[in-house]
Order: C-alpha cells, then sequence, then structure tokens
C-alpha cells in the first residue's frame, strides 16, 4: 500500500472514472446500470463537498444523478435520541434509519426494486417528513449519498470512498461541544475499519493536499 498526492480534481476525477467503470462484469446484476455511491468521512472532511463535485462531471458523462442526504434519512429524533443527545454508541448504532435509506431509495433502484425513490425522508433538524414526492429512477442513474459513520451499516450500496483522518487530525478538528462523538469514531475505526472496507480511500488530514491510498 502506497499513498498518492492528488488534487482536489484528481481525486474527483478518480472517483468518476470508478463510477463509469462499474460494475466491469456482468452489467446484469444491476437494473439499467445503476450504481449507488457511498461517500463517508467525518463531517470536518466535508464528504457532501465531495459529493456535489461528483454530480457535473457525472452528468456530463450522460449519467442522470439522484443526490441524496444520509442526514435526510436519519431516524426521528424520539428514538435516536432516546439515551440522550450525546451518547456515542447511539450515534453510531441507531441514527441512521438504514431500513428507510435501503427501502426508500438504494432497495428501490436496485434489483427487484420499484425503480422509484425518496430523495429525502425526514428533515434532520425537526424529524417531520419532507414530503417530497417519489422520482422515476432513470436507465444508468447514479445515486451520491454523503455521510458520516455509514459504512458497515449494512446500507446499500456498490461503491463506497471513505474521507480518512488521522487520530490526532480527528481530534483537533473536533468541536469541545462535540468531543462526545470521538468515541463513536474511535469505536468505527476498531469495528469497521472504514479505511480497509472502502473501494476508495482519500487521506484529508491536509484539506488542501489531499492524498489517494493506492492498495
Amino acid at each position: 500500500m502506497r499513498v498518492e498526492p492528488v488534487t482536489e480534481g484528481a481525486l474527483v476525477d478518480r472517483v468518476v472514472e470508478r463510477v463509469l467503470g462499474f460494475p466491469r462484469g456482468d452489467r446484469a446484476a444491476v437494473p439499467d446500470g445503476v450504481v449507488r455511491l457511498l461517500v463517508d468521512g467525518h463531517p470536518s472532511t466535508h464528504p457532501e463537498a465531495l459529493a456535489d463535485l461528483l454530480v457535473a462531471p457525472l452528468r456530463a458523462a450522460g449519467r442522470p444523478v439522484a443526490r441524496v442526504r444520509v442526514q435526510d434519512f436519519w431516524r426521528p429524533a424520539s428514538l435516536r435520541l432516546e439515551r440522550g443527545r450525546e451518547d456515542p454508541d447511539a450515534l453510531l448504532d441507531e441514527w441512521i434509519d438504514v431500513a428507510g435509506l435501503n427501502r426508500e431509495v438504494l432497495d428501490a433502484v436496485g434489483p427487484g426494486g420499484t425503480g422509484r425513490y425518496l430523495p429525502s425522508l425526514r428533515d434532520p433538524a425537526t424529524s417531520r417528513s419532507t414530503r417530497v414526492a417519489a422520482v422515476d429512477a432513470e436507465p444508468g442513474l447514479v445515486v451520491v449519498l454523503d455521510g458520516a459513520l455509514a459504512l458497515g451499516r449494512g446500507l446499500t450500496v456498490d461503491l463506497a470512498v471513505h474521507l480518512a483522518l488521522r487520530e490526532p487530525t480527528l481530534a483537533r478538528r473536533t468541536p469541545p461541544e462535540d468531543a462526545w462523538t470521538l468515541a463513536a469514531y474511535a469505536r468505527y475505526a476498531r469495528e469497521v475499519r472504514p479505511e480497509e472496507v472502502a473501494d476508495l480511500v482519500a487521506r484529508v488530514d491536509d484539506a488542501r493536499h489531499p492524498a489517494m491510498v493506492v492498495r
């Protein structure tokens, strides 16, 4: 394994190339060439920013894109905060509505799915339904999903990108009021091993100078 410095643009190009080349084998396994991509990372790595940057080049390559956020599929506050607002185990295990996200988006556009997906389910601030209408999945759709602590949760994705931070960097970037979350990220690193399970890994300790992990 080696680490290769890249620009932000090169990182985007690498991810787009991987999406456009998926799957390399029998495309019949994925209806109409649909690809479900997850960009995972600590909030300070801004996975949503990378996910947003993927939209234009994918569309330029002729692929329709569904831009979806994990936080729009958090469980209702009454459930995810049942053990309090600062429980690291709940943050890791109970915040994401995995069943809802799979049912309404990831499985819906996959094999045997309805072919229609919900762009969002709940407002993360109010927990109220966003009441958006279901959308037809176009042939060749790429679902670009971003979130934190999202690998190893059982989400049905085809490709995953992880934005990696060393432990000291993660601690330094976490505001004092969010220090309670560090235990969740320590468990995540220990139990999920995101740098091993993701298809693409970029180290972003220096946000201005990302580096691809080349296996």
